[in-house]
């Protein structure tokens, strides 16, 4: 039996998307980079004291790292006041992840955040228009003597 030589063309094979886990999120008031390429986050918050209002922060930042999915995606990061209508920050990224073994770290640096309220905001991460985690961020007075 004889080889052909003629070259068939393959059709293309489209690459299925697999949504990534959120490994982490951290909202701090900075990301440095390394000289070893490793990140130090600094400032890591959880509530945001403050004796009188308006509170501004020059630099905030929203720290992310996806895994276990293959794809392109889309992420939106948000922090909404107590009413949940008022978007204080906001942010988005398109990344890849081209292995499931692999990772993405996406950071989000925000510049002159001003708080107007005390009450409970929240963090908001979305992976295109899905909501992928939401946690609060007091922002509290503090007792002055």
């Amino acid at each position: 039996m004889a080889l052909s030589t003629k070259t068939r063309k393959l059709p293309l094979v489209q690459t299925d998307v697999i949504l990534p886990d959120l490994q982490s999120c951290v909202l701090c008031e900075d990301v440095r980079c390394e000289f070893n390429g490793m990140q130090t986050l600094v400032g890591v918050l959880n509530i945001v004291p403050a004796p009188k209002l308006p509170v501004t922060y020059m630099r905030l930042c929203i720290w992310t790292r996806w895994c276990s999915g293959a794809g392109r995606f889309h992420q939106r990061s948000k922090i909404v006041g107590p009413d949940d209508t008022q978007t204080i920050a906001q942010a988005e990224v398109d990344f890849d992840l081209k292995q499931m073994e692999g990772h993405a770290t996406n950071v989000h640096y925000f510049g002159g955040v001003q708080f107007q309220q005390f009450g409970l905001h929240h963090v908001e991460i979305y992976l295109g228009d899905e909501l992928k985690l939401r946690f609060p961020l007091p922002v509290v007075q503090l007792k002055t003597a």
